[in-house]
């Protein structure tokens, strides 16, 4: 019987993570996940108001810095996760997600509408799963 074990991380300049980790890496096979990214600054302030798109960089931009952290990259990333209170606004979210990511190469990806996430005032969550090389 093989023993599987993980890393967790937790990048500093990632707002603080109660309650989880931001990353966690299984051994072997060297597969990331990254946990949802929200639109908070590291003192827990909403970033981008109302505005989808604005979120959506910001979440995008703190997925880049789990990414970072790990040593991956954009295209490292297999599989993308969006839970947002606007399902429907696809288009906003791509925009924003391609401007973050610099390319249109997108992973497998699912959207799900949901009610409400963890911080009043958020807007989408996005969590991702990264092969590491």
């Amino acid at each position: 019987m093989s023993t599987s074990t993980r890393a967790l991380i937790n990048p500093p300049a990632i707002h603080p993570a109660p309650g989880f980790s931001h990353i966690s890496i299984a051994e072997p096979g060297r597969i990331a996940y990254i946990a949802g990214q929200v639109a908070l600054a590291p003192d827990f302030s909403v970033r981008g108001g109302d505005d989808l798109g604005e979120q959506t960089r910001a979440a995008m931009e703190n997925v880049k810095l789990a990414l970072d952290a790990i040593g991956a990259t954009w295209d490292d990333v297999v599989r993308r996760t969006i839970y947002t209170l606007r399902p429907t606004e696809y288009e906003v979210m791509t925009r924003a997600i391609e401007q973050v990511q610099g390319s249109d190469r997108h992973p497998a990806q699912t959207i799900v509408g949901v009610t409400g996430l963890a911080v009043d005032g958020l807007l989408i969550e996005i969590e991702v799963t990264v092969h590491l090389r």
